[in-house]
């Protein structure tokens, strides 16, 4: 009998990842979004990416079920029969929002929603999408983090996105230490950096915002921003490797490749698409006029907790228990830029 698998969120960008990964791997699929009848559609973005295998997969009884994270209704029906799940769905903003709450409370009640319907159903292990979001923000910077590590809420740079993947992980791995001790459920978290890699359609999201405004000028200079950036391909194998990787057991799992600058990625852009006519931005942006553009685009001030400081992570646990290797800057860098050309996302030059 083949697994099913459960994947949330399913009209996300890491979301799709993992479902191609998935069907390629042999799993069935079953997918949530917030509405119903997003089946078809999100069929037609995952089959050009499959092979003959995975594509038999996708038609053989890929679904998309009605789940939103504020509402009980849909859970159970969405876990029921489905041997692991990835729980990937999470409010993700492109700007401020107005209320922390407005995030923290559907990542935090959803992750529980999931959780709950997941033992009740006798999930076997439930891998949860987190962040670096819930490891180093509000903390000093000038460190390296491991997965002991918390954000900091009470921290002066932590935005209401880092709260909400902060409470969110820490009330998952509550609702598990208050588990039925009868209950077998397993719980994981994977935590990964900034996502960059290949778009599967002409939906950028919030991930690819950084390489898109950098490709179309939008921005006159780059920031003194750094990020711990990591593809997208690698975030979804780290997924389907904590779902079936014994030792993964309870464990965090810090997922990136390395702390990089916003600069560095300008500066790949420039020599990669620079030949092609596109006009790459790479002086540098004092970090007062940030500031100041901050005051009037809400994307930009999403990147002030980041301003003049590093990200630096240990990955040794995800590469050792997992065997995991991740793609390097250039690599997810380029991949993003042609997906996003590809796609019409940014203008194709003659």
């Amino acid at each position: 009998m083949t697994d099913r698998v459960l994947v949330t969120g399913a009209t996300g960008f890491i979301a799709q990842h993992c479902m191609l990964q998935l069907l390629e791997a042999g799993f069935l699929v079953r997918g949530t979004a917030r509405t119903s009848g997003r089946a078809a559609e999100i069929g037609r973005i995952l089959s050009p990416h499959l092979s003959a295998t995975g594509l038999a997969l996708l038609n053989q009884e890929f679904d998309v079920v009605a789940a939103d994270l504020l509402s009980d209704e849909g859970w159970d029906g969405a876990v029921k029969d489905c041997r692991f799940v990835l729980h990937v769905a999470s409010p993700l903003p492109r700007g401020a929002v107005k209320h922390d709450d407005d995030l923290i409370v559907p990542a935090r009640d959803g992750a529980l929603r999931l959780l709950s319907s997941a033992s009740r159903a006798g999930v076997e292990r439930v891998v949860l999408t987190s962040s670096m979001s819930a490891i180093a923000y509000g903390n000093d910077r000038s460190r390296t983090f491991n997965e002991a590590d918390w954000s900091n809420l009470d921290g002066t740079r932590i935005g209401a996105y880092d709260k909400s993947k902060t409470i969110a992980e820490r009330a998952a791995w509550d609702f598990m230490a208050n588990l039925d001790p009868a209950s077998t459920m397993e719980l994981v978290s994977v935590n990964p950096g900034l996502v960059l890699g290949p778009l599967l359609s002409s939906d950028w999201g919030t991930s690819g915002e950084l390489v898109k405004r950098i490709i179309d000028h939008a921005v006159p200079a780059i920031p003194d921003v750094n990020f711990a950036f990591v593809d997208v391909r690698d975030v979804a194998s780290a997924h389907v490797a904590a779902m079936v990787t014994p030792e993964a057991k309870g464990q965090r799992f810090i997922c990136t490749e390395g702390d990089h600058s916003m600069m560095e990625v300008a500066l790949i852009l420039k020599e990669y698409l620079g030949p092609r006519g596109y006009h790459i931005p790479t002086k540098r942006l004092p970090s007062y006029v940030v500031r100041i553009m901050a005051l009037f685009d809400r994307t930009v001030k999403l990147a002030l907790n980041d301003l003049g400081t590093s990200q630096k992570t240990n990955n040794e646990r995800i590469r050792s228990v997992l065997r995991w290797t991740p793609r390097d800057l250039r690599e997810m860098t380029t991949s993003m830029a042609d997906s996003m050309i590809t796609y019409g996302v940014v203008a194709t030059k003659s």
